[in-house]
């Protein structure tokens, strides 16, 4: 393993989005997804003080988890959430230069893509990991189809609407991981609710 942390060295490939979390419940919450078997966690930046939650995150779970940051949208955030202690950026669009600041900063860079046109422009920004976003809206195919003129050296992530109910139904499609949000984590619900249902989705990978 390389000094930097990689999304592809987490198993099982499942980001926990914890859009809306407060700083002072975001390290029990977090604790509990490391403990049920996640170890990928992402706090959206329009969640309350982000920026405080990702610093707690990444220095209680270093080592044990990779903390990012979500609806990353301009190079400043870029570099407010690396500060912070992100070790990967995941935005909804396909912004070259956001992508670019992101890889500068060395860390991983997820931007979010549903065309061809779209993947492959965040592509040849030097993204590697695409969020296929809103994935709900899609058909089983659409992965299969993208891959077919994608680089065999990029990884789809599946996110939006995604949950123990359908997320076997992604991976076997070609996402090589998903992002669960409200199926797993929402305002109000308490960490001890939250590693239960993470412990289920585990044990569907």
């Amino acid at each position: 393993m390389d000094a930097t942390p990689r999304l592809t060295h987490y198993s099982p490939a499942i980001v926990a989005i914890l859009r809306g979390i407060e700083p002072r419940e975001v390290v029990e919450v977090g604790k509990a997804l490391v403990d049920a078997g996640i170890r990928i966690v992402e706090v959206p930046l329009n969640s309350p003080q982000a920026l405080t939650s990702i610093e707690r995150l990444a220095t209680t779970l270093d080592g044990d988890a990779l903390v990012g940051a979500g609806t990353v949208l301009t190079t400043a955030s870029v570099d407010d959430v690396a500060t912070a202690g992100a070790k990967f950026v995941v935005s909804p669009t396909t912004d070259a230069a956001v992508i670019a600041r992101t890889l500068q900063r060395g860390l991983d860079s997820m931007p979010g893509v549903m065309t061809p046109t779209e993947a492959l422009t965040a592509i040849a920004a030097g993204a590697r990991h695409l969020k296929l976003f809103p994935a709900s809206s899609l058909g089983g195919g659409h992965i299969r189809a993208l891959r077919d003129v994608l680089p065999r050296d990029c990884y789809i992530w599946a996110v939006g609407g995604i949950n123990a109910a359908n997320l076997a139904q992604w991976t076997r499609r070609g996402a090589f991981g998903v992002g669960i949000g409200s199926s797993l984590y929402r305002p109000g619900r308490s960490a001890g609710e939250v590693g239960k249902c993470a412990a289920e989705l585990v044990g569907i990978r």
